[in-house]
């Protein structure tokens, strides 16, 4: 038996106002499930939003780890495979960003780079010589670190060119 169904019987309560109050209770029940409701929603779209700051910071954490992986690997082709330059004294001139650049290589050297068979390369500010095979290497990582030499073009002059008996020297120096 409930406490509304006693005070009724001993007479301290009438029939309406225990149905007010059970009225009341229900609507006490209602708006609290619905507080409640209302801050367990909040709570899980807190959640969501954590969930998805901590998946993008993963994913940056993850790129970031990558990116220093590919440099570790370019440093470590570039130092496992320059060249000596120590004894160059020829200056073999590039375009680097709109600007003209030299590095001093041997005569062996600078036929090689003609040939296409060495590239140049950027490490930490200054520039290596490497076989091409590691500068296609090294250009698949991160092509922003190779410099890209002209490429020997075939030889085939044009009909009407009027200088197409004089051929141009290789190692024409500028």
């Amino acid at each position: 038996m409930s406490l509304a169904d006693q005070l009724l019987k001993a007479g301290l309560a009438d029939k309406k106002s225990v149905q007010k109050a059970k009225k009341e209770k229900h609507k006490q029940r209602k708006t609290k499930q619905a507080v409640t409701d209302e801050s367990k929603q909040l709570a899980e779209q807190r959640k969501r939003e954590q969930q998805q700051r901590d998946r993008e910071l993963n994913r940056q954490r993850q790129e970031e780890a990558e990116a220093k992986a590919i440099l570790a690997q370019i440093k470590q082709l570039i130092d496992t495979s320059k060249q000596d330059r120590s004894r160059g004294d020829i200056a073999y001139n590039f375009s680097h960003d709109g600007k003209i650049t030299k590095v001093y290589v041997t005569k062996a050297q600078q036929q090689q780079l003609i040939a296409g068979q060495l590239g140049i390369v950027i490490q930490e500010e200054s520039y290596e010589l490497v076989p091409s095979k590691v500068v296609e290497k090294i250009e698949q990582r991160d092509p922003a670190m190779v410099i890209p030499l002209a490429k020997k073009e075939e030889n085939t002059p044009e009909e009407d060119d009027p200088y197409a008996d004089y051929q141009i020297p290789d190692d024409l120096m500028w």
